[in-house]
């Protein structure tokens, strides 16, 4: 159903069952998937793509041209998944030139109110972003995230998956998977162990995990930590991923217990 005050374009391409409220206006360049409800006062914008059983909340703005000084309007894109729910005020741009030209979400993420997200970003799926939560340019946050409330996220930032951020945090360097971190300029500060134990990982690695982050972070050379670390703890899948996200390439440094 579309209410007879929506401003659809007639080049929009809209899915079957699709609701779309009062006086919110759709572009040329948008696709919308099945299910999707869209309340009043929404504005989809761009070359965006949203797919099934979305739930989009009023005044949200997707789609709308980045807030970068480089864009010159070239053409950019919006990609979001299937069955997020957008709340009111999100604000999410799409991608530029100097970032590949997408930004994208993944599916079953929740992005609370006035919660915004900037050119070139990747959110993976089952993301939370908490209320006013800014998310600068070119970050990426892996499957399960949890950003809190008020915090805001520097730009080329690395979140790992499973990785929890409190409440007005300043986050400036990549968290490692699993990570706990709070603080005014964000310090990590162990394992998320209640996200572990919520997604029904056993014990025994969580146990584990917990050891690999003591020896990991036990000094502030990570370098030689690192290289120092046992070969049964690298042997874990769960490890495995936090010592392949601290080695892959990054423009940050990897947020540490150390104050820097």
């Amino acid at each position: 159903m579309i209410h007879k005050t929506a401003i659809v374009d007639p080049k929009a391409k809209i899915s079957a069952n699709v609701n779309i409220g009062p006086y919110t206006i759709i572009g040329p360049n948008v696709e919308i998937g099945e299910d999707t409800d869209i309340n009043s006062h929404v504005s989809i914008a761009g070359y965006t793509k949203i797919g099934k059983k979305n739930k989009i909340y009023p005044f949200a703005s997707i789609g709308n041209n980045p807030q970068d000084l480089k864009y010159k309007g070239e053409k950019s894109v919006l990609e979001i998944g299937n069955c997020n729910t957008i709340r009111e005020y999100v604000s999410i741009n799409p991608g530029t030139d100097g970032g590949g030209g997408l930004t994208k979400i993944g599916n079953n993420c929740l992005l609370m109110v006035s919660s915004h997200v900037a050119h070139d970003c990747v959110i993976g799926d089952n993301v939370i972003l908490v209320n006013n939560v800014a998310i600068g340019g070119h970050v990426q946050i892996d499957n399960n995230a949890i950003i809190g409330g008020n915090s805001a996220v520097h730009q080329f930032i690395r979140i790992g998956k499973f990785a929890m951020i409190g409440g007005m945090c300043a986050v400036i360097r990549d968290v490692i998977p699993y990570g706990l971190v709070h603080g005014n300029r964000s310090v990590l500060q162990g394992i998320n162990l209640i996200g572990l134990r919520r997604n029904n990982i056993s014990n025994q690695d969580i146990a584990l995990l917990s050891n690999a982050y003591k020896e990991i972070f036990k000094s502030e050379n990570l370098s030689e930590n690192l290289k120092n670390l046992s070969e049964d703890i690298k042997k874990n899948d769960l490890v495995t991923e936090i010592l392949k996200f601290i080695h892959q390439d990054k423009k940050r440094p990897i947020c540490t217990p150390f104050l820097k």
